[in-house]
């Protein structure tokens, strides 16, 4: 008989929220593969409960050479417990390589459903919730996040991001460029904790507010990109999502013909925008007779 794999739920701030099932996993688990073993304890010991399985330690440093080993566990039989610092394993955390290799070799995987900051920030934003599509944490470098972002200024899905507060002010900014500075969007932070903050507002002024610096865990929720209408369809709205590809990286005819595409537009109409807003740049004032850009 082979063994399980459970992936369990942990508080993702106030430690009452931890479900009964995840103190008895805790308690009969053959092995368990924390995250971070000290915070491990830390939970254990808030929660009054002592581990009688192994403990190993199963974070993204050591995940592709240690999920073999936990994999020959199970194999074995043995009851795995694999939990992360905070939150559902393999949401933005570890979890992924050892649930597919586990399903490879035929293991039964379940699940403790536990906390989840994509799910408590969606209820608490007061964005549409119907339909959403999470984007985890956006790349570091400002060329790539630039990229991304434009890759989905057109999603009509709320949208769900991950951010360190280090780089909050930068991502709202890149948001504003991408999405329009008037977007709805939430910003979540500590939740659960004694310091609970959601902010509300459109991007621009989300950027301006947290330029003097935000702490904590973060989570960001978007408001999806409304139907295309006029307001969508300016000819200065059409130049802002060329630009914001062209500072992604794409070529400007490479971007006028995504733009175009997105929106089911001649890639003429979006063409003319871009040669307006320059014409308009260089003179300060109206635009003249469409040209070569």
């Amino acid at each position: 008989m082979t063994g399980v794999l459970v992936l369990a739920g942990t508080p993702i701030g106030d430690v009452s929220d931890a479900p009964p099932r995840l103190v008895s996993e805790l308690a009969t688990a053959d092995v368990i593969a924390a995250e971070d073993t000290r915070r491990l304890r830390r939970l254990t010991q808030a929660l009054d409960v002592t581990p009688a399985g192994r403990v190993l330690s199963y974070f993204e440093g050591n995940e592709v050479g240690r999920t073999p080993e936990l994999v020959e566990a199970l194999l074995g039989g043995s009851r795995v417990l694999l939990v992360t610092d905070a939150g559902m394993p393999s949401v933005s955390d570890p979890g992924y390589r050892l649930v597919a290799a586990a399903v490879e070799a035929g293991i039964k995987v379940t699940a403790v459903p536990g906390p989840s900051a994509v799910l408590t920030a969606l209820a608490l934003s007061g964005l549409p919730v119907d339909r959403f599509t999470f984007e985890g944490f956006l790349p570091r470098k400002a060329g790539d996040r630039a990229r991304q972002l434009a890759e989905v200024a057109a999603e009509p899905r709320t949208m769900v991001f991950f951010e360190a507060p280090h780089r909050i002010a930068e991502a709202l900014t890149a948001m504003a460029e991408a999405f329009g500075p008037d977007r709805p969007a939430a910003v979540c932070r500590e939740l659960t904790k004694t310091y609970e903050e959601v902010k509300r507002g459109p991007i621009g002024e989300l950027a301006v507010w947290a330029a003097d610096g935000v702490r904590g865990e973060i989570t960001v929720v978007v408001a999806g990109a409304p139907p295309a209408g006029p307001l969508e369809t300016t000819p200065e709205d059409l130049a802002r999502r060329v630009a914001v590809r062209e500072e992604a990286g794409e070529g400007r005819k490479e971007a006028i013909a995504a733009v175009a595409a997105d929106l089911k537009l001649p890639k003429r109409d979006v063409f003319d925008a871009v040669v307006a807003a320059k014409l308009a740049a260089r003179t300060g004032g109206g635009a003249g007779a469409p040209g070569k850009p």
